[in-house]
C-alpha cells in the first residue's frame, strides 16, 4: 500500500471517483471548484490505484475530508479506512486540528468506527441523505490524540 499527494487532481483520482460516483452511484455534480483547493490522496496497491480522498482547509484549523471512494473490488479490506488515517496525518501535517466531512448517511457507522462523531446537521446531496460530522486531531494541549487499542 502506497500513497501519492497531489496539489492538483491527479488522473487516477479523477477515474475512481467517476467509477464510484457517478457510474456506481448516479452522482452527477461530481467534480467541482473545491479540487483545485484540495490536496488529493491516492492510494495503490502496487500500481493500481484503488482509493482517493482529498482533504482541504476550511476554517482556522479545520480541514475537511471528501470525496472517500474505494474501488469496488477493495472494499472491505481497510483501505477506507487507511485512507482516512493518511488523510489525517496529512491535514495535521498542514496544521489542522480539526476534520470535518459531510458522510452518505449510509456509511456514517464506518466514520464513526474512525473515531467521527455526528454534528448534527442532516441535509441532502443530490438526493442523498449525507450528515456532517467531525473528529479532533489533536487534544487540548495540541497533541495528537492517544489512540485506543482494539
Amino acid at each position: 500500500m502506497r500513497y501519492e499527494v497531489s496539489e492538483a487532481i491527479p488522473a487516477d483520482a479523477k477515474a475512481i471517483r467517476k467509477a464510484v460516483f457517478v457510474e456506481e452511484q448516479g452522482f452527477q455534480n461530481e467534480f467541482d471548484r473545491t479540487d483545485d483547493a484540495s490536496l488529493h490522496i491516492v492510494t495503490y496497491d502496487g500500481d493500481e490505484p484503488v482509493g482517493v480522498c482529498r482533504v482541504f482547509p476550511d476554517q482556522g484549523k479545520t480541514w475537511t475530508l471528501g470525496r472517500l471512494a474505494v474501488l469496488k473490488p477493495y472494499r472491505g479490506q481497510h483501505w477506507g479506512a487507511n485512507l482516512v488515517g493518511k488523510a489525517e496525518e496529512t491535514a495535521r501535517s498542514h496544521g489542522a486540528d480539526r476534520l470535518t466531512l459531510h458522510a452518505q448517511e449510509r456509511v456514517a457507522g464506518f466514520y464513526k468506527s474512525l473515531g467521527y462523531r455526528d454534528m448534527g446537521i442532516h441535509d441532502q446531496d443530490e438526493g442523498c441523505p449525507h450528515m456532517w460530522m467531525d473528529k479532533p486531531l489533536t487534544d487540548s494541549a495540541g497533541n495528537e490524540p492517544e489512540v485506543q487499542a482494539s
